[in-house]
Protein backbone atom coordinates (compact mmCIF):
# COMPACT_ATOMS: atom_id res chain seq x y z
CA UNK A 1 0.00 0.00 0.00
CA UNK A 2 0.87 3.85 -0.33
CA UNK A 3 0.22 5.41 2.74
CA UNK A 4 0.03 9.40 3.53
CA UNK A 5 1.30 9.78 7.05
CA UNK A 6 0.66 13.60 8.48
CA UNK A 7 2.48 14.48 11.75
CA UNK A 8 6.06 13.42 12.43
CA UNK A 9 6.51 13.20 16.02
CA UNK A 10 7.55 10.59 18.27
CA UNK A 11 4.65 8.70 17.48
CA UNK A 12 3.83 10.26 13.39
CA UNK A 13 7.49 8.61 13.01
CA UNK A 14 6.89 5.43 14.66
CA UNK A 15 4.06 4.71 12.43
CA UNK A 16 6.41 5.94 9.31
CA UNK A 17 9.32 3.55 10.14
CA UNK A 18 6.59 0.37 10.71
CA UNK A 19 4.54 0.97 7.79
CA UNK A 20 7.80 1.19 5.60
CA UNK A 21 9.23 -1.71 7.91
CA UNK A 22 6.33 -4.09 6.52
CA UNK A 23 7.17 -3.34 2.64
CA UNK A 24 4.56 0.24 2.17
CA UNK A 25 5.06 3.36 0.79
CA UNK A 26 5.34 6.27 2.68
CA UNK A 27 4.58 9.80 1.79
CA UNK A 28 5.43 11.98 4.78
CA UNK A 29 4.78 16.15 6.10
CA UNK A 30 5.43 17.59 8.87
CA UNK A 31 5.44 20.97 9.52
CA UNK A 32 9.02 20.67 11.14
CA UNK A 33 11.40 20.25 8.03
CA UNK A 34 13.78 18.61 10.81
CA UNK A 35 10.90 15.95 11.08
CA UNK A 36 10.31 15.53 7.56
CA UNK A 37 14.52 15.09 6.47
CA UNK A 38 14.24 12.04 9.61
CA UNK A 39 11.19 10.48 7.69
CA UNK A 40 12.82 10.52 4.14
CA UNK A 41 16.28 9.34 5.43
CA UNK A 42 13.85 5.91 6.79
CA UNK A 43 12.69 5.48 3.15
CA UNK A 44 9.75 7.91 2.77
CA UNK A 45 8.99 10.43 0.32
CA UNK A 46 9.19 14.35 1.69
CA UNK A 47 6.07 15.59 0.88
CA UNK A 48 6.24 20.03 0.68
CA UNK A 49 2.80 20.22 1.87
CA UNK A 50 -0.84 19.05 2.45
CA UNK A 51 -1.77 19.26 -1.54
CA UNK A 52 1.50 17.98 -2.36
CA UNK A 53 1.71 14.93 -0.64
CA UNK A 54 -2.01 14.27 -1.59
CA UNK A 55 -0.88 14.84 -5.22
CA UNK A 56 1.91 11.99 -4.72
CA UNK A 57 -0.90 9.29 -2.99
CA UNK A 58 -2.58 6.82 -5.42
CA UNK A 59 -6.32 7.49 -6.69
CA UNK A 60 -7.34 5.68 -3.69
CA UNK A 61 -5.79 8.07 -0.96
CA UNK A 62 -5.10 6.80 2.38
CA UNK A 63 -3.98 9.21 4.88
CA UNK A 64 -3.04 8.79 8.56
CA UNK A 65 -2.72 11.89 10.64
CA UNK A 66 -1.16 12.18 13.85
CA UNK A 67 -0.81 15.63 14.69
CA UNK A 68 -2.44 16.91 18.60
CA UNK A 69 -6.22 17.12 19.25
CA UNK A 70 -8.41 19.50 18.98
CA UNK A 71 -7.84 22.66 16.36
CA UNK A 72 -5.21 20.81 14.61
CA UNK A 73 -7.10 18.53 13.83
CA UNK A 74 -9.28 20.51 12.04
CA UNK A 75 -7.28 22.78 10.60
CA UNK A 76 -5.74 19.53 8.70
CA UNK A 77 -8.99 17.92 7.58
CA UNK A 78 -10.36 21.55 5.92
CA UNK A 79 -6.93 21.96 3.93
CA UNK A 80 -6.92 18.07 3.27
CA UNK A 81 -10.76 17.94 2.09
CA UNK A 82 -10.73 19.72 -1.17
CA UNK A 83 -8.32 17.20 -2.21
CA UNK A 84 -10.30 13.69 -1.23
CA UNK A 85 -12.69 12.38 -2.47
CA UNK A 86 -15.45 9.45 -0.91
CA UNK A 87 -13.19 6.64 -2.05
CA UNK A 88 -10.51 8.01 0.19
CA UNK A 89 -9.95 7.05 3.95
CA UNK A 90 -8.93 9.28 6.69
CA UNK A 91 -7.53 7.84 10.16
CA UNK A 92 -7.09 10.27 13.01
CA UNK A 93 -4.74 8.50 15.14
CA UNK A 94 -4.04 11.09 17.86
CA UNK A 95 -6.67 11.43 21.29
CA UNK A 96 -9.59 13.23 19.88
CA UNK A 97 -12.50 13.65 21.71
CA UNK A 98 -15.12 11.12 20.45
CA UNK A 99 -18.08 13.73 19.58
CA UNK A 100 -15.52 15.36 17.71
CA UNK A 101 -14.79 12.46 16.07
CA UNK A 102 -18.35 11.87 15.09
CA UNK A 103 -18.66 16.00 13.59
CA UNK A 104 -15.49 15.39 11.28
CA UNK A 105 -16.90 11.96 9.97
CA UNK A 106 -20.28 13.34 8.94
CA UNK A 107 -18.01 16.77 7.90
CA UNK A 108 -15.65 15.21 5.63
CA UNK A 109 -16.35 13.83 2.25
CA UNK A 110 -13.08 10.62 2.87
CA UNK A 111 -13.99 8.23 5.19
CA UNK A 112 -13.10 9.09 8.05
CA UNK A 113 -11.53 6.00 10.68
CA UNK A 114 -11.18 7.39 14.89
CA UNK A 115 -8.36 5.63 15.61
CA UNK A 116 -7.38 5.25 19.40
CA UNK A 117 -3.87 4.51 19.84
CA UNK A 118 -2.24 2.72 23.08
CA UNK A 119 1.66 2.01 23.60
CA UNK A 120 3.93 5.48 23.03
CA UNK A 121 7.24 4.78 22.14
CA UNK A 122 7.67 0.90 23.04
CA UNK A 123 5.20 1.03 19.94
CA UNK A 124 8.38 1.18 17.52
CA UNK A 125 9.51 -2.28 18.36
CA UNK A 126 6.38 -4.06 19.87
CA UNK A 127 3.47 -2.10 17.76
CA UNK A 128 0.59 -0.30 18.98
CA UNK A 129 -2.96 -1.24 19.86
CA UNK A 130 -5.37 0.72 17.60
CA UNK A 131 -9.11 0.66 19.09
CA UNK A 132 -10.96 2.04 15.07
CA UNK A 133 -14.17 3.36 14.74
CA UNK A 134 -15.80 4.11 11.25
CA UNK A 135 -16.95 2.58 8.22
CA UNK A 136 -16.77 -1.59 7.87
CA UNK A 137 -15.40 -0.60 4.23
CA UNK A 138 -12.87 1.67 5.22
CA UNK A 139 -11.33 -0.17 8.29
CA UNK A 140 -11.20 -3.38 5.64
CA UNK A 141 -9.10 -1.25 3.26
CA UNK A 142 -6.64 0.10 5.66
CA UNK A 143 -6.22 -3.45 7.44
CA UNK A 144 -2.74 -4.05 5.73
CA UNK A 145 -1.28 -0.78 7.29
CA UNK A 146 -3.36 -1.85 10.87
CA UNK A 147 -1.59 -5.10 10.57
CA UNK A 148 1.84 -3.30 10.03
CA UNK A 149 1.50 -0.10 12.46
CA UNK A 150 -0.33 -2.58 15.45
CA UNK A 151 1.50 -5.43 17.23
CA UNK A 152 -0.27 -7.63 14.78
CA UNK A 153 -3.66 -8.82 13.73
CA UNK A 154 -4.54 -9.28 17.21
CA UNK A 155 -3.73 -5.69 18.28
CA UNK A 156 -6.44 -3.94 16.49
CA UNK A 157 -10.04 -4.29 15.41
CA UNK A 158 -12.83 -2.28 14.29
CA UNK A 159 -14.78 -1.20 17.99
CA UNK A 160 -17.73 0.34 15.58
CA UNK A 161 -18.94 3.29 14.08
CA UNK A 162 -17.69 6.77 13.82
CA UNK A 163 -16.68 8.05 17.15
CA UNK A 164 -16.09 4.16 19.18
CA UNK A 165 -12.41 4.02 18.40
CA UNK A 166 -11.92 7.50 20.56
CA UNK A 167 -14.68 6.73 22.76
CA UNK A 168 -12.97 3.09 23.94
CA UNK A 169 -9.35 4.89 24.07
CA UNK A 170 -10.88 7.53 26.33
CA UNK A 171 -12.07 4.94 28.91
CA UNK A 172 -8.90 2.72 28.00
CA UNK A 173 -6.91 6.22 29.65
CA UNK A 174 -9.52 6.68 32.53
CA UNK A 175 -8.25 3.00 33.14
CA UNK A 176 -4.94 3.44 32.96
CA UNK A 177 -5.60 6.53 35.59
CA UNK A 178 -7.10 4.08 38.13
CA UNK A 179 -4.23 1.17 37.58
CA UNK A 180 -1.49 3.96 38.00
CA UNK A 181 -3.07 4.87 41.43
CA UNK A 182 -3.23 1.68 42.49
CA UNK A 183 -0.34 0.82 41.79
CA UNK A 184 1.15 4.38 43.66
CA UNK A 185 -1.01 3.59 46.90
CA UNK A 186 0.76 0.45 47.22
CA UNK A 187 4.03 1.20 46.99
CA UNK A 188 3.49 4.52 48.89
CA UNK A 189 2.42 2.08 52.24
CA UNK A 190 5.45 -0.15 50.97
CA UNK A 191 7.78 2.70 51.29
CA UNK A 192 6.44 4.15 54.46
CA UNK A 193 5.27 0.89 56.21
CA UNK A 194 7.01 -1.23 58.78
CA UNK A 195 10.15 -3.12 56.64
CA UNK A 196 12.61 -1.09 54.71
CA UNK A 197 12.02 -2.60 51.36
CA UNK A 198 14.10 -2.42 48.10
CA UNK A 199 11.10 -1.62 45.92
CA UNK A 200 12.44 -2.13 42.46
CA UNK A 201 13.24 -6.05 44.00
CA UNK A 202 9.52 -6.18 44.88
CA UNK A 203 7.83 -5.02 41.30
CA UNK A 204 10.26 -7.38 39.90
CA UNK A 205 9.29 -10.51 42.54
CA UNK A 206 5.52 -9.53 41.46
CA UNK A 207 5.99 -9.23 37.77
CA UNK A 208 7.07 -12.64 37.60
CA UNK A 209 4.00 -14.54 38.30
CA UNK A 210 1.86 -12.52 40.54
CA UNK A 211 -1.42 -11.32 39.93
CA UNK A 212 -1.07 -8.16 39.87
CA UNK A 213 1.69 -7.73 36.93
CA UNK A 214 1.57 -6.05 33.72
CA UNK A 215 3.86 -3.32 31.89
CA UNK A 216 2.58 -0.88 33.99
CA UNK A 217 4.43 -2.77 36.69
CA UNK A 218 7.61 -3.16 34.64
CA UNK A 219 7.99 0.53 34.76
CA UNK A 220 7.41 1.04 38.35
CA UNK A 221 10.81 -2.09 38.25
CA UNK A 222 12.51 0.52 35.81
CA UNK A 223 11.76 3.66 38.22
CA UNK A 224 13.13 2.26 40.94
CA UNK A 225 16.02 1.33 39.25
CA UNK A 226 16.74 4.67 37.61
CA UNK A 227 15.21 6.79 40.36
CA UNK A 228 16.14 4.72 43.49
CA UNK A 229 13.54 3.30 46.18
CA UNK A 230 12.93 6.86 47.61
CA UNK A 231 12.10 8.30 43.91
CA UNK A 232 14.94 10.70 44.02
CA UNK A 233 14.20 14.04 43.27
CA UNK A 234 10.64 13.44 41.24
CA UNK A 235 8.04 15.51 42.06
CA UNK A 236 4.06 14.86 43.16
CA UNK A 237 3.20 16.29 40.29
CA UNK A 238 1.02 14.67 37.61
CA UNK A 239 0.17 16.31 34.74
CA UNK A 240 -2.21 15.53 31.58
CA UNK A 241 -5.88 14.94 32.62
CA UNK A 242 -8.12 15.45 29.65
CA UNK A 243 -9.09 12.07 28.42
CA UNK A 244 -9.63 10.85 32.29
CA UNK A 245 -11.95 14.31 32.15
CA UNK A 246 -13.51 13.09 30.02
CA UNK A 247 -14.40 9.64 30.88
CA UNK A 248 -15.69 10.76 34.44
CA UNK A 249 -17.95 13.31 32.74
CA UNK A 250 -19.27 10.21 30.24
CA UNK A 251 -19.79 8.23 33.23
CA UNK A 252 -21.82 11.04 35.05
CA UNK A 253 -23.87 11.52 31.85
CA UNK A 254 -24.58 7.36 31.63
CA UNK A 255 -24.86 7.50 35.21
CA UNK A 256 -22.21 4.51 35.63
CA UNK A 257 -20.49 5.23 38.70
CA UNK A 258 -16.61 4.80 38.56
CA UNK A 259 -15.18 6.01 41.46
CA UNK A 260 -11.32 4.88 40.84
CA UNK A 261 -11.23 6.46 37.50
CA UNK A 262 -12.92 9.50 39.19
CA UNK A 263 -10.59 9.08 42.30
CA UNK A 264 -7.34 8.99 40.32
CA UNK A 265 -8.03 11.88 38.23
CA UNK A 266 -9.00 14.01 41.53
CA UNK A 267 -5.32 13.04 43.07
CA UNK A 268 -3.81 13.94 39.39
CA UNK A 269 -5.15 17.21 40.20
CA UNK A 270 -4.40 17.78 43.68
CA UNK A 271 -0.78 16.90 42.85
CA UNK A 272 -0.61 20.44 41.32
CA UNK A 273 -1.30 22.28 44.40
CA UNK A 274 0.61 19.55 47.06
CA UNK A 275 4.63 18.15 46.95
CA UNK A 276 3.73 15.03 49.49
CA UNK A 277 2.32 11.84 47.92
CA UNK A 278 4.77 9.45 47.03
CA UNK A 279 1.98 7.55 45.19
CA UNK A 280 1.36 10.74 42.79
CA UNK A 281 5.69 10.96 42.02
CA UNK A 282 5.24 7.15 40.95
CA UNK A 283 2.72 8.56 38.85
CA UNK A 284 4.70 10.93 37.68
CA UNK A 285 7.35 8.43 37.01
CA UNK A 286 5.54 6.07 35.50
CA UNK A 287 4.37 8.65 32.83
CA UNK A 288 7.35 9.14 31.42
CA UNK A 289 7.83 5.14 31.20
CA UNK A 290 5.14 4.66 28.94
CA UNK A 291 4.70 7.87 26.70
CA UNK A 292 8.37 9.73 27.44
CA UNK A 293 6.24 12.85 29.10
CA UNK A 294 8.18 15.12 30.85
CA UNK A 295 9.19 14.01 34.40
CA UNK A 296 8.68 17.03 36.95
CA UNK A 297 11.65 17.35 39.44
CA UNK A 298 11.64 18.69 42.94
CA UNK A 299 13.55 22.03 43.21
CA UNK A 300 16.50 21.91 45.48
Amino acid sequence: MQLGVIGLGRMGQIVVDRVLDAGHEVVAFDLDAGAVATAADAGATPAEGLADLTDRLGAEKRVWLMVPAGEAVDATLSELDPHLSGDDVVVDGGNSHFEASVRRAESTDAAYLDCGTSGGPAGAELGFSLMIGGPEWAYEAMTPVFDAVATGPAGHDRMGPSGSGHYVKMVHNGVEYALMQAYGEGFELLANGRYDLDLEAVSRTWNNGAVIRSWLLELCEEAFREEGTDLGDVADHVAGGSTGTWTVQEALEQEVPVPLIYQALAERFDSRADDGRFARRLANRLRYGFGRHEVQRREE
